[in-house]
């Protein structure tokens, strides 16, 4: 499992704050920390761990955040975040100029660089999702990063809004995720920022290219399930032609129709070797997975990987049992 859940309230109501001050400083980084719900902080978090890239869902109803520049000569883990607001408001602040954070903002935080925060968000719900990773890991230069440092951008639309839907729908699935998602995931998920930071305008070509190609994969990804995705809806999801996006996908040999194919074919393929879902029938798996009839999916799957997808979950559950241990591949 690739998910860690925390909650306050396992420990008595005046010690939650403390509780939740150290967890995060390990998890994140160490910040100063005040809200007006010290007394009984309730609050709780779900961390999504790919290795140096994490990605996180928070909730509580108040918190004032301060990275200050003693802390950061204390420890710097030199590291990156965006927070995208799910619910409520806030508002960040940078050598006294503050700015109003909503409902759908994002805004890019730098462990190195002081700043202040104001969250106020409805108890009980996710109030934002924060994604980590170290700066080092993004492919543009440090001066485009820091240009847009603690600046509210639209996660409504554009490629802001591409990335809101794609860390929305990480949280949202988190424990479908295995191990061997881990490469993709990161992948995508730096891609995606980094088309953010830097805009498409002032990205040379490759870049845009290879930011245009982040937000297909994402929506691609996202939208597996849907038997009514086609090339068709990819291409027009991203105001491109058909054509370019037959292109794309010519630079890695395929065709949008057999990518698309394939990731739902291994989404299938994976499910079959889940022991948590023995009991699902393969139908509804190839039906979870975009694919409408049964017969077409099994030929697919055999093609694909030279064996029936029944016989595949046989071998599959076989294996496990030879180990004597649960298993996924």
């Amino acid at each position: 499992m690739l998910v860690t859940e925390f909650r306050t309230d396992v420990v008595a109501a005046p010690e939650r704050f403390a509780l939740w001050e150290e967890t995060t400083a390990q998890s994140h980084m160490r910040n100063r920390l005040r809200s007006n719900d010290q007394d009984d902080f309730r609050a709780r978090m779900r961390v999504l761990d790919f290795g140096e890239v994490q990605v996180s869902a928070l909730a509580y109803s108040h918190l004032e955040i301060a990275r200050t520049a003693k802390l950061i000569r204390q420890s710097d883990p030199e590291v990156c975040q965006i927070n995208y607001f799910l619910d409520g408001e806030g508002a960040v602040s940078v050598d006294g100029d503050d700015r109003v954070l909503s409902t759908g903002d994002l805004v890019v935080t730098d462990s190195s660089r002081p700043y202040c925060g104001n969250v106020r968000a409805v108890p009980g719900k996710w109030s934002h999702v924060t994604m980590q990773c170290p700066r080092r890991l993004l492919p543009l230069p440090e001066k485009r990063v820091q240009g847009l440092f603690a600046v509210p951008i639209s996660g409504r639309n554009g490629m802001g809004g591409v990335f809101a839907r794609w860390l929305t729908d990480l949280n949202t699935r988190a424990d479908e995720f295995t191990p061997a998602d881990i490469p993709t995931l990161t992948s995508v998920t730096l891609d995606l920022l980094a088309s953010v930071i830097a805009t498409e305008e002032a990205l040379p070509p490759e870049a845009r290219r290879t930011a245009l190609r982040a937000g297909i994969n994402a929506f691609v990804e996202q939208h597996l399930a849907d038997p009514a995705m086609t090339p068709r809806t990819v291409a027009d999801a991203h105001h491109i032609s058909l054509r370019h996006l037959q292109q794309l996908l010519a630079e890695d040999d395929t065709s949008p129709a057999a990518w698309i194919r394939h990731r739902r074919l291994e989404r299938c393929r994976l499910d079959l070797t889940d022991p948590r879902l023995n009991a699902r029938p393969i139908q509804a798996i190839s039906a979870r997975w975009g694919f409408t009839d049964p017969k077409h999916f099994s030929r697919l799957f055999r093609a694909t990987y030279g064996i029936p997808p029944r016989d595949f979950r046989d071998r599959s559950r076989e294996a496990c049992a030879n180990r004597h241990q649960p298993c996924a591949d």
